[in-house]
């Protein structure tokens, strides 16, 4: 984020960086509140998925607006592959001549 983490994490009991991570974590990918707070107990930080849900509340905003902001935009073009089977020794798909001999 571009804004200065010390002046927007000020007054609470966590460092910003473990703060961040969790809303990150529970925003970046599809992980409920408590199996944040069991990654984060895995790496020694106690803290409750209810503490963990108001950080989402009150920083989450700005967060999953910076995730949309960087992820790809999809473009108006669609580059599909070619399929072709064969039943019964008859080739199906598009673009794929037949093999039969009608």
């Amino acid at each position: 984020m571009t804004t200065n983490r010390a002046a927007l994490y000020a007054g609470h009991r966590y460092p910003a960086a473990v703060i961040a991570h969790a809303v990150w974590l529970y925003f970046r990918f599809p992980l409920s509140l408590r199996m944040v707070e069991e990654m984060l107990a895995e790496r020694g930080i106690v803290v409750s998925h209810e503490t963990i849900r108001r950080w989402a509340l009150k920083f989450g905003r700005a967060y999953a607006a910076e995730i949309r902001r960087r992820q790809r935009a999809t473009g108006d073009k669609w580059h599909l592959d070619e399929v072709a089977i064969s039943i019964a020794g008859k080739t199906h798909g598009s673009g794929v001549p037949s093999t039969s001999k009608a």
